[in-house]
């Protein structure tokens, strides 16, 4: 069982507040993650910067936050971490950004619910295991810079639309009454040539500035592999909550310059149809004190047994790791082949985002027919199953007969398997 010890933040509080003071700061903001893993913040004015606000803390409605406390125990405290401190890079007036953790009030206990305390416990959870001391993570985190984006959902209607002046789809309209000037980078080809193909070079190196402002290590930002805007912005590794913090500042400064310079970031995994979606590959390694654990000049690969040994970990523990890390439709829609699901896609233009008709839908298919996602069903049933019909076979075996129940139930939902 972990036990908690809250370290004394007096010395770091007054140096926090010290900065806010030579830097101007007329604002703090104050920022927590919620269940989903998004930030949420409210602002105090810079006179409530004091060492009591970080022992002490503040008090916010958990109720109103999703996946958080009922309405009759709505109380909750942040507390925010003076290591986290940061000028925030988009506010108009001199802001000091502190990232919190949550506490149960009374009892000052970290809440189980809170994401950043989840990832502190795993980091204490490795060093009393022994094996390391510490863990590094260095995510590469892509998305797609849009022009626009429009959507609606009605009681009779539905559409998005996309555009990018980026977009090869783009080749042959006129530009705003003005010439087109052409250098598009075609599907699957942005990586990465040089401007004029890559219209997004210096919107790209504002965000960077921004992010090593905030205090960000960045190692090299460069266009994707989609047309359209599709960036990556690399962060040097570092440990654990730290960079967990800064992914979230990623997102956050991404998002907000390229507001505020008339275009719109998102993250979503496949926003596009036939060309690559967004992902975060993520580098791991364990350390003991500066000594790496995964190296071995003498094994295989050049890699130690510990690290073999992880990577099977990994494998054995996907299941559990993709149920909270990638639960949104669309992230499976970036993992499933376009060829193979396009039946059940619908849109208004070709610029499509990955939302099959059947996610949502679930049926008792036996597991070895993988029911679920199309493109994962057995290569023996994909060229037959829309002519061959399994009545013909129900006596003879009742899993082909529970089979046929629910291929009749589909029958009339999808237009193809």
């Amino acid at each position: 069982m972990l036990t908690e010890r809250r370290p004394d933040v007096t010395a770091k509080a007054q140096e926090v507040i010290a900065m806010a003071r030579d830097k101007g700061v007329q604002i703090v903001d104050l920022k927590f993650v919620d269940l989903p893993g998004l930030w949420q913040h409210f602002s105090i004015p810079v006179k409530d910067l004091t060492v009591d606000l970080f022992k002490e803390g503040i008090g916010f409605d958990g109720s109103s936050i999703r996946g958080f406390q009922k309405i009759h125990e709505s109380d909750m405290l942040l507390m925010a971490d003076p290591a986290s401190a940061f000028l925030d890079p988009i506010t108009k007036h001199p802001t000091l950004s502190l990232i919190c953790n949550i506490v149960e009030p009374g009892s000052m206990a970290s809440y189980s619910r809170d994401p950043r305390y989840v990832a502190q416990k795993a980091e204490a959870y490795l060093q009393q295991t022994g094996i390391a001391t510490k863990s590094y993570w260095g995510p590469e985190v892509e998305f797609y810079i849009f022009n626009s984006i429009r959507f609606d959902q009605t009681s009779h209607s539905g559409y998005y639309f996309i555009d990018s002046e980026e977009g090869i789809w783009n080749s042959g309209q006129p530009d705003n009454g003005q010439a087109n000037l052409g250098y598009r980078p075609r599907y699957k080809e942005g990586y990465f040539p040089v401007p004029p193909t890559d219209k997004l070079q210096d919107l790209r190196s504002e965000i960077i500035l921004e992010l090593m402002e905030a205090g960000i290590d960045i190692e090299v930002h460069h266009h994707e592999v989609g047309t359209a805007g599709q960036a990556e912005i690399d962060m040097r590794f570092d440990t654990l909550t730290r960079m967990a913090d800064q992914v979230m500042m990623y997102k956050y400064i991404i998002r907000n310059v390229c507001y505020r310079n008339g275009y719109t970031a998102t993250f979503m995994p496949k926003p596009l149809f036939g060309d690559n979606g967004s992902g975060m590959h993520t580098h791991q390694s364990l350390w003991n004190d500066d000594q790496p654990l995964f190296y071995d000049a003498n094994g295989y690969a050049m890699i130690s047994d510990l690290c073999r040994w992880y990577i099977g970990g990994l494998l054995k523990h996907t299941p559990a790791c993709t149920r909270s890390a990638t639960a949104r439709p669309a992230c499976a829609s970036r993992r499933t082949r376009p060829a193979r699901r396009r039946a059940g896609w619908s849109s208004a233009r070709p610029i499509r985002r990955a939302t099959p008709t059947s996610a949502s839908r679930r049926c008792s298919w036996p597991a070895w027919t993988a029911c679920r996602t199309r493109s994962s069903r057995p290569r023996r049933w994909t060229r037959t199953c829309t002519s061959w019909s399994p009545k013909k076979r129900q006596r003879s075996s009742p899993r082909l007969a529970r089979w046929a129940k629910c291929w009749t139930r589909w029958k009339g939902t999808t237009s193809s398997c």
